[in-house]
């Protein structure tokens, strides 16, 4: 299994901030029975500086901890680009990091909307060949308020995490219940853990889908985890039709 999203390298955002956090969240990922990482430190965020080169640096650290110790996983380069008009620019110059090394952009909007601006943008990626992925949808105020805000931006070409936190209720119900919302309206294509510390924002990642599996939504337990592995490959994600989400459905999660 494949986490898309982890803020794992130490030192670059509100992630891990020791090499030790590194080492312990990696054996929690192994507990989990993850193969794979791709580490996201934030870039471009208004609260955290953007330095490749202690990234690159990191990343190489880590995965000769990962080799030194013959651990049974693999990381990933990558990064959660916050939104900004420069951001395909940015990606062309090499300044900005892709998914491991494939065409998916991880795009984070700010929390409490979806600026008009970020169809301009999503268009611009598309043209360039570079597909993004919302990060935890689930979670921008905007999405919760009008879960058709997520669906416009699929239409000109996105594609939308999920939060492995969010579906195992670690952000409480009301974020829980959005998620299955959008997943079960065919919105979410991706899965992550969004992992930022072993004690306040662990991996959950076998939690949410273990809760999926619960309410028999085994199919996107499937396409998840499928996708995530197309993402190392570089191949088109598994889609399905975009539907309305429904409402009056809160005591179908909780009950």
């Amino acid at each position: 299994m494949i986490d898309t999203h982890a803020h794992i390298l130490a030192g670059l955002d509100d992630g891990a901030q020791t090499m030790d956090e590194t080492k312990t969240l990696l054996e929690e990922a192994i507990a989990e029975q993850l193969t794979g990482i791709i580490a996201t430190p934030h870039a471009f965020h208004p609260n955290f500086r953007t330095d490749l080169a202690a990234l690159q640096k990191q990343l190489e650290t880590t995965r000769q901890y990962i080799t030194q110790q013959n651990l049974p996983i693999k990381l990933y380069s990558g990064q959660e680009c916050r939104l900004t008009e420069k951001l395909p620019d940015l990606l062309d110059e090499g300044k900005a990091l892709t998914l491991a090394d494939s065409r998916y952009v991880l795009l984070e909007l700010p929390s409490s909307g979806v600026p008009a601006y970020t169809v301009p943008i999503i268009q611009q990626l598309i043209a360039r060949n570079y597909v993004p992925v919302i990060a935890h949808a689930e979670r921008n105020q905007g999405i919760i308020e009008k879960p058709e805000r997520l669906n416009r931006l699929l239409l000109h070409g996105a594609m939308a995490q999920v939060t492995a936190g969010s579906v195992s209720g670690h952000f409480g119900k009301a974020i829980q219940k959005t998620a299955f919302d959008l997943i079960e309206a065919n919105l979410i294509h991706v899965y992550g853990s969004d992992v930022h510390s072993i004690d306040q924002r662990p991996f959950h990642f076998n939690a949410g889908l273990d809760l999926l599996e619960k309410k028999n939504l085994h199919e996107y337990v499937d396409i998840f985890l499928e996708n995530n592995d197309r993402i190392l490959l570089n191949t088109n994600l598994h889609v399905l039709e975009p539907q309305t989400v429904e409402k009056g459905k809160w005591w179908k999660l909780f009950s």
